[in-house]
């Protein structure tokens, strides 16, 4: 790798300076740089981040990857700004065991457009019955940090407590989908007016709010830590801030489409609108953006959710949960944060890097845009508007819910430790 001479651009959304990539590192920050020999990237003007980093991503390999494979998604991750993702437990066979993460996390070295950092499960086979091989997946190669039943909730109080001892012993996270089982049988959306108008089971924002309010206190019980998965509404954020005054070691992610969406767009029964949690009111969208922005929810996680064609074009009841949202997520960010004036460039760094990267120690990823540091970066045109064409996303599926929707920014460079995974809006 040869060096880059960034030229212009608004580092955290500051004024415009230079930045010198030197293999993979940054050089030199600063005003009027130039050197011999360098290729160089006129940003002019645009917002340069340091790379994103998901620490909720289903990326389906091993096992479905008739809906997304690690290389079709760590594409969709570099298009979105992206240099490295936590990749979810939930796929066939489950990422239960020391073999299967590594099988992940090679596939990541193997194709290079981000890093991957594998989930592993709490429980084997997902089934919320006994331990997974917590110590071993932490001792793999792929280092495993972060625990996650994500599709499904730890809901027995006692394995969720000593998956909270255990990861304590090496600095681990449990990442819980707080949804009370017995609550949210046959649910279909948001438990609330919509719902009952429709005729469709509701979901109700106590199912979440019951397991983060045992699960804060568990994790203060035994000093570990909690990590809140897709927190949804404005109850279970108040939850979260009374645990965070207490001292309680929580942290919390909001998704962009929660950001965003409310359940009212579920009465035009479209499956793409199906994602678990559900889309809730506008009450519970504007309390997480109140939020994200006071820092009650420290990060936004995409819960890139991939489903074929076929698991989404049927009827409502029959359709999958999820949405794709790797390449939408800085643009969904920027339209309900920064353009409302909820939140500084700055701080979006610290949502989508620093925390994120912080929470699952993420070496190397979420540093300072400063001389000596890796060179993981994303250059993001924010004066940019377009309307959103699922036919040119690098992922494998298409079950976006902004299709046709006009949002702002986009990412136009990427590097990953200084070689370049998006130029001017192409996968390199």
């Amino acid at each position: 790798m040869g060096k880059i001479l960034i030229r212009g651009a608004r580092v955290l959304g500051g004024e415009p300076q230079d930045v010198l990539i030197d293999g993979e590192t940054v050089s030199a920050v600063g005003s009027g740089l130039s050197e011999e020999g360098a290729e160089v990237v006129e940003a002019d003007g645009k917002v340069l981040l340091p790379g994103l980093v998901d620490l909720h991503t289903h990326l389906r390999e091993p096992g479905r990857e008739d809906s997304e494979t690690v290389l079709t998604g760590t594409r969709a991750a570099a298009s979105g700004g992206f240099t490295a993702v936590f990749a979810m437990a939930n796929t066939f066979p489950v990422a239960d065991t020391a073999g299967v993460v590594e099988q992940v996390y090679r596939l990541g070295q193997e194709h290079g457009y981000c890093d991957v950092q594998p989930i592993g499960a709490v429980t084997v086979g997902l089934e919320g019955k006994k331990l997974a091989e917590l110590g071993a997946m932490h001792e793999s190669a792929a280092g495993v940090t972060v625990f996650s039943d994500d599709g499904k909730c730890v809901d027995d109080a006692v394995i969720m407590r000593r998956a909270l001892e255990y990861v304590k012993a090496f600095g681990g996270v449990v990442a819980q989908h707080a949804q009370e089982p017995r609550l949210t049988e046959g649910a279909q959306m948001n438990e609330g007016v919509a719902s009952a108008e429709l005729g469709l089971g509701g979901w109700p924002a106590v199912a979440e709010e019951s397991i983060i309010a045992r699960d804060v206190l568990l994790a203060e019980h035994v000093g570990s830590r909690v990590h809140i998965c897709h927190l949804s509404t404005a109850g279970s954020v108040e939850i979260v801030r009374w645990a965070k005054s207490r001292g309680i070691d929580v942290t919390a992610e909001v998704t962009p489409h929660h950001l965003l969406l409310t359940d009212e767009l579920v009465r035009t029964y479209n499956p793409v609108y199906k994602v678990n949690p559900p889309l809730r009111t506008e009450r519970d969208v504007l309390a997480l953006r109140e939020a994200l922005a006071d820092g009650t929810i420290d990060i936004v996680a995409t819960d890139h959710a991939p489903h074929p064609h076929e698991d989404k074009d049927c009827e409502w009841a029959a359709a999958a949960m999820g949405m794709v949202g790797l390449e939408t997520a800085l643009s969904v960010v920027q339209e309900t944060m920064v353009d409302t004036g909820l939140l500084d460039w700055a701080t979006v760094a610290d949502r989508m890097s620093f925390a994120p990267a912080r929470i699952g120690r993420a070496t190397g990823h979420g540093r300072p845009v400063s001389a000596g540091e890796p060179a993981n970066l994303t250059l993001l045109d924010t004066a940019y508007r377009g309307s959103v064409d699922p036919a040119g996303f690098a992922s494998r599926s298409r079950n976006t819910p902004y299709e046709g929707r006009e949002l702002p920014g986009r990412v136009t460079h990427t590097w990953l430790r200084g070689k370049a995974t998006l130029v001017d809006g192409k996968l390199a």
